[in-house]
């Protein structure tokens, strides 16, 4: 399947590619037989979790100076970085931390985004829009994978999940990117399920079905909540490269009602125009 925004020649970077989403992004892309280059710190794992079947630039999105050369003759860019939304490990502290001093970090959002390598702000806010930077002018779609109650910081239960800024971080990761004039699709998933996957096994990712029984719905604005599957999502960020409708567009993604036998992505875009 192909369009005017898409080609055999197009090269697709995808940023956070070893995540739940993103493993599967690089599987429904190799499946449309779109050449991809994956963003990554680790060259090993992501050599073996993709089988040599695509690009590798080593780079961090928190990092500047690494992202030239990872965005270059790139076409498409995805990104499906992201951290937890409440302080842990993979925030990567500067210093192990005591049980006091985890007790004042959960008690001071400020104190444990100051000490921390890896918050939603230094991945969902400045790493988002790092990217954004060094994106190619001529760049046909950024893709970004936000989430639902941007727009609701302050109602429950989205209250909660902000508690430490990952909604604030990727609400100033979706503004660069309004911003910057590059074409873009936003899609702001609910509660994210289904995986992650971390088979090393791209054949496994490329059969991986939901096991769910709901179908895909879209809608426009910040009004939806409820689950999402991570595959409906990573299916999102590869359909909506196909369709010229979904082009500038900020749309959230749930899983409600019957699931039918085949999700018509085409007409499901449609609906924003």
């Amino acid at each position: 399947m192909t369009s005017f925004e898409t080609s055999a020649e197009d090269l697709v970077l995808v940023a956070g590619a070893t995540g739940g989403v993103g493993q599967l992004v690089v599987g429904k892309l190799l499946e449309k037989g779109l050449k991809v280059r994956v963003l990554t710190r680790n060259a090993p794992k992501a050599e073996e979790m993709f089988n040599q079947r695509v690009e590798i630039a080593v780079g961090d999105i928190r990092q500047p100076a690494t992202l030239p050369a990872a965005t270059q003759d790139v076409t498409h860019i995805i990104s499906c970085t992201g951290t937890t939304a409440f302080p842990s490990a993979r925030w990567e502290f500067d210093q192990p931390q005591n049980l006091l001093e985890w007790g004042i970090t959960f008690l001071n959002p400020k104190s444990s985004e100051a000490k921390a390598k890896n918050s939603p702000a230094k991945v969902d806010a400045q790493g988002v829009s790092n990217l954004v930077t060094a994106a190619p002018q001529n760049l046909k779609r950024f893709v970004f994978v936000s989430s639902c109650g941007i727009l609701r910081k302050d109602q429950f239960p989205f209250s909660i999940l902000n508690a430490f800024g990952v909604l604030d971080a990727k609400q100033k990761g979706e503004e660069s990117i309004i911003n910057s004039g590059l074409p873009y699709t936003i899609i702001r998933p609910g509660r994210l399920i289904d995986g992650p996957y971390t088979s090393y096994d791209l054949n496994t990712l490329l059969k991986a079905k939901t096991d769910g029984k709901y179908g895909v719905v879209i809608g426009t604005g910040d009004t939806l909540s409820g689950d999402t599957s991570r595959i409906d999502v990573a299916n999102a960020c590869v359909e909506c490269l196909f369709q010229p409708s979904s082009s500038k567009k900020i749309f959230e993604i749930v899983n409600q009602g019957q699931r039918p036998p085949v999700i018509d992505w085409e007409a499901l875009f449609s609906r924003l125009e």
